[in-house]
C-alpha cells in the first residue's frame, strides 16, 4: 500500500502494506499496530487537537470589539497553531525520509487526524476570541440562535418537539442547560458553549467519516477543505451532517454490495449499526436526506446484488431491511412530526441567494450580505461567467467520473449531486407559483460538496491509474533490471508528506478566513460580524453588561417558549429596500400597505 493508494479501506483485494508488518501474521503483530487501536488513536488525536486548541484560545486576552484587538487575536491563534502543528509535520516529514514504511504510515495517520482536528479547532478558537467577555452565543437573542434558545426552553417545559425542526441539537441544548445552568433561562448560555464545542468537532467527525472509505491522505484532502468551507459556527450542527452523510452512505452501499459474502448475523448487525447512525444524524439535521434520497435510492437499486444468487439477495435484503427499520425507529419522533405538520410549515423566506441565477452553485451568501446585492454578487467569471476555480473543479469532476466510476464513493457523490441538482431546479421553478422557497438555496452546499468530492477522487484515480500503468510498463521492459515501480515507494511517501504540509497550511489560512467573518462588527455594517456584536449587547445573569459591551444600556434577558409563526401565504423578501419589493418580490412591501390602511 502506498501513501497515495486509492484503494477503498476494507475492500477485498486491497494492496497489503509493505514492510516488516506485512510479513508477520495477525497473531504476531504488536497490540499497538492493530486496526482498532490505530483507528482509536486517530479519533483521540483528532478530537483532542480540536477541543484542546479551542480551550487553549481561552488564554487570548484581547478586546474583540475593536479591529486591532481582533487582528491580534487572529495572529495569536495562528501562533498557537504553528507551535502545535509544526512539530507534528516535522515528524511526518522526517519519517517520510528516514525509517521503516510501517512507522511512517502510523505517523501519517495521526498527522492527518491532527490536521483535521486543528482545522476546525482554529475556527472554534476564533469564536472563543469573538465572544470573550460575554456568556451569550453568536446571534445573541436574534435570528436563528433565538429560535434555537426558544426551542430548548420549549422542550425544558415538557411541551414536546418543536414542530418539524430536527430536535437533536435543541435537546442537547436543553440537557446542557439543565446540567450546567439550572434549566429554564440557561439555554442561551448553553448555546454559547455548544457553538464552540461542536464547531471544533466538525473537522474530526468529517475526517473519521471519510476514513471509513478512504486512506488517511485522501480522507483529509476531502474532509479538511469541506470542514473549513462549510462550517457555520452559528449552527455548527447542520453542515457536519452533510459532510458525514456522503461517506457514510458510500460505506453503507459498499456493505450492501458485498452483503452476500457475509453471514446473516453479520449482515444484520452491520445494518443495525448503519441504521442507528442514520437515524441519529436524521434527528441532528434532516435536510440533507431530502436532497440526496432520490439519487441514493436509485443507486442502491443498481448496487444491490440481484445477479449473485438467492443467498446474496437474501443477505442483502436483510441488510437493507434492518438498516431502514432501525433508522426509521430512531428517527420516528421527527418522521411523525413531518407527516403530521410538514404541509403546514412552508419556507417563504427569500434573501440574496434566492435572487441570483440558480445555476450558481460555487458560493453562497447569508442574509448578512452587507453592501452586496444580487446585481453585484456573484462576480462573473472569465469564461461564460465561470471562474478559473470553477473550470478546474469541473475538470476534476470529469476525471472522477471518467476514471473513478467504479469507486463506490464516486458513485455516491455523483448520485447525491444529480439528486440535489434536480430538486434544486424543481423547487426554484415552482417558487413564483407556490410562493415558497422550500430551502432550495441550501442545495448549493451539497452540490458544491459533491463537486469537491468528485474532483478529489478524480485526482486520486488519476494518480492511481498513472502509477499502475507506469509500473506495468516498467515491468514489461527487459532492460529494467527487475525494477517493478516507476516511482519509488519512498518518493511517494515524501510526496504525500509534502502534500499534507500544504494541506495544513491551507487549513490554518482557511480557518482564519472563516472566523474573521464572525468577528464583531457594528450592526450598521449588516455583515456576519453582527452576530458576535449582538452577543456583547445583552445583560449577563447578574444584570451587568458584558466586559466589552459597545452599548451603554444592554438588552434585558428574554426567556420564552418557541411558537410557530403564522403562515402569510406569500414570500418575505429580505435584504432589499422597500422600493425594490415590487421589482424583486412582485408585490409592495407589506408594511407600506399597512401604512396606507
Amino acid at each position: 500500500m502506498t501513501d497515495l493508494a486509492s484503494d477503498v479501506v476494507g475492500d477485498a483485494g486491497a494492496v497489503a502494506a509493505a514492510g516488516p508488518t506485512a510479513a508477520t501474521g495477525p497473531r504476531s503483530r504488536p497490540w499497538y499496530s492493530r486496526r482498532w487501536v490505530l483507528a482509536g488513536a486517530e479519533a483521540v488525536v483528532s478530537v483532542a487537537a480540536a477541543l484542546g486548541f479551542a480551550y487553549l484560545c481561552r488564554h487570548i486576552s484581547v478586546n474583540p470589539l475593536n479591529r486591532i484587538g481582533q487582528v491580534s487575536g487572529l495572529a495569536k491563534i495562528q501562533q498557537y497553531a504553528a507551535i502545535l502543528g509544526l512539530p507534528v509535520l516535522a515528524v511526518l516529514v522526517y519519517t517520510a525520509y528516514r525509517g521503516r514504511l510501517a512507522r511512517h504510515q502510523v505517523v501519517q495517520r495521526l498527522a492527518c487526524a491532527a490536521v483535521a482536528g486543528l482545522s476546525t479547532g482554529v475556527v472554534a478558537g476564533g469564536v472563543v476570541v469573538a465572544l470573550r467577555g460575554t456568556p451569550w452565543p453568536l446571534g445573541g437573542q436574534e435570528g436563528d440562535p433565538s429560535v434555537l434558545v426558544d426551542m430548548a426552553t420549549y422542550m425544558m417545559h415538557g411541551k414536546g418537539l418543536p414542530g418539524v425542526y430536527p430536535p437533536g441539537f435543541p435537546a442537547v441544548m436543553a440537557a446542557w442547560s439543565e446540567i450546567r445552568y439550572g434549566g429554564v433561562g440557561g439555554a442561551g448560555y448553553a448555546l454559547h458553549d455548544l457553538q464552540i464545542v461542536f464547531s471544533a468537532l466538525v473537522g474530526p467527525m468529517s475526517y473519521l467519516a471519510w476514513r471509513l472509505v478512504l486512506r488517511p491522505f485522501w480522507a483529509a484532502l476531502i474532509a479538511v477543505p469541506a470542514a473549513v468551507v462549510f462550517l457555520d459556527p452559528i449552527r455548527p450542527y447542520s453542515h457536519v451532517v452533510m459532510i458525514m452523510l456522503v461517506p457514510l452512505l458510500a460505506a453503507c452501499l459498499r456493505e450492501l454490495r458485498r452483503a452476500g459474502d457475509l453471514p446473516l448475523r453479520s449482515a444484520a448487525l452491520r445494518g443495525l449499526a448503519f441504521g442507528v447512525t442514520f437515524g441519529l444524524l436524521f434527528l441532528w439535521y434532516s435536510g440533507w436526506y431530502l436532497w440526496s434520497a432520490p439519487g441514493i435510492g436509485v443507486l442502491a437499486l443498481f448496487v444491490f446484488p440481484w445477479r449473485r444468487g438467492r443467498r446474496a439477495v437474501r443477505q442483502a435484503a436483510v441488510f437493507v431491511g434492518v438498516t431502514l427499520l432501525s433508522a426509521g425507529l430512531v428517527g420516528a419522533p421527527l418522521l411523525y412530526q413531518l407527516v403530521e405538520l410538514g404541509a403546514d410549515s412552508p419556507d417563504r423566506y427569500a434573501y440574496i441567494t434566492t435572487y441570483v441565477d440558480p445555476t450558481y452553485v460555487l458560493g453562497w451568501m447569508s442574509d448578512r450580505d452587507g453592501s452586496l446585492t444580487f446585481q453585484t454578487w456573484p462576480v462573473s467569471g472569465e469564461l461564460a461567467g465561470q471562474t478559473g476555480f470553477a473550470l478546474l473543479l469541473l475538470a476534476g469532476v470529469g476525471l472522477g467520473i471518467g476514471l473513478g466510476l467504479k469507486h463506490i464513493a464516486v458513485r455516491t457523490a455523483a448520485a447525491a449531486l444529480v439528486s440535489a441538482w434536480l430538486l434544486r431546479f424543481w423547487f426554484a421553478s415552482h417558487m413564483a407559483h407556490d410562493q415558497a422557497i422550500q430551502l432550495y438555496p441550501r442545495t448549493t452546499w451539497i452540490i458544491m460538496y459533491s463537486l469537491m468530492i468528485l474532483a478529489v477522487l478524480g485526482l486520486m484515480s488519476l494518480v492511481h491509474r498513472t502509477t499502475r500503468f507506469g509500473d506495468r510498463t516498467l515491468a514489461s521492459l527487459p532492460a529494467t533490471g527487475g525494477a517493478t515501480r516507476l516511482v519509488p515507494r519512498r518518493a511517494m511517501r515524501q510526496l504525500a508528506a509534502g502534500m499534507v504540509c500544504a494541506l495544513a497550511l491551507f487549513a490554518t489560512m482557511g480557518a482564519s478566513w472563516s472566523v474573521n467573518r464572525y468577528m464583531p462588527a457594528d450592526q450598521s455594517t449588516d455583515t456576519m460580524g453582527l452576530d458576535a456584536w449582538r452577543a456583547h449587547t445583552i445583560k449577563k445573569p447578574d444584570g451587568s453588561c458584558p466586559k466589552f459591551s459597545p452599548v451603554a444600556k444592554c438588552a434585558d434577558i428574554i426567556t420564552k417558549d418557541w411558537a410557530p409563526k403564522p403562515d402569510t401565504g406569500q414570500l418575505w423578501c429580505a435584504g432589499i429596500q422597500p422600493e425594490e419589493w415590487k421589482a424583486v418580490c412582485g408585490r409592495t412591501a407589506p408594511w407600506l400597505d399597512d401604512a396606507k390602511k
